[in-house]
């Protein structure tokens, strides 16, 4: 399976502007810049499609973890904080809130690890990865 996004970018590194085109078009001439990027301005930037893109994968992963369990999951949500320091993404952090019955926190804990290592896209990254992970 392959996938693909395209970016363009029209004009200088800080008063140009891109746009942003994925290949389902959930993404569609969508608007990034420097100020997007580094500061307050409107559109997205690559750090915020890198922490959706993680954040996705490992509730994926941890779902077909835990489907390999009895417990029955009701939801799990998973926000993701990219950490950008002087060029270089030093970080990725998932904190994740799951409403799941049947399932020891001990047993969660070890599959949110498990997924944590696991998903394609934290195998992607040369980065530090943790996470903060809450049963209700």
């Amino acid at each position: 399976m392959k996938r693909n996004a395209t970016a363009v970018w029209n004009g200088s590194l800080m008063e140009g502007a891109g746009k942003l085109t994925t290949q389902s078009t959930t993404l569609e001439n969508t608007q990034y810049s420097f100020k997007s990027r580094f500061a307050e301005g409107v559109g997205t930037n690559p750090e915020e499609l890198v922490a959706a893109a993680h954040a996705g994968c490992f509730t994926m992963q941890l779902t077909a973890f835990i489907g390999e369990t009895t417990a029955v999951i009701d939801s799990i949500e998973t926000k993701c904080d990219i950490n950008l320091v002087d060029g270089t993404i030093i970080g990725s952090h998932l904190i994740v809130n799951a409403k799941i019955s049947g399932i020891s926190n001990e047993t969660f804990q070890e599959l949110v690890t498990k997924a944590e290592k696991n998903c394609p896209i934290s195998k992607l990254f040369n980065t530090e990865i943790t996470t903060a992970a809450t049963l209700v």
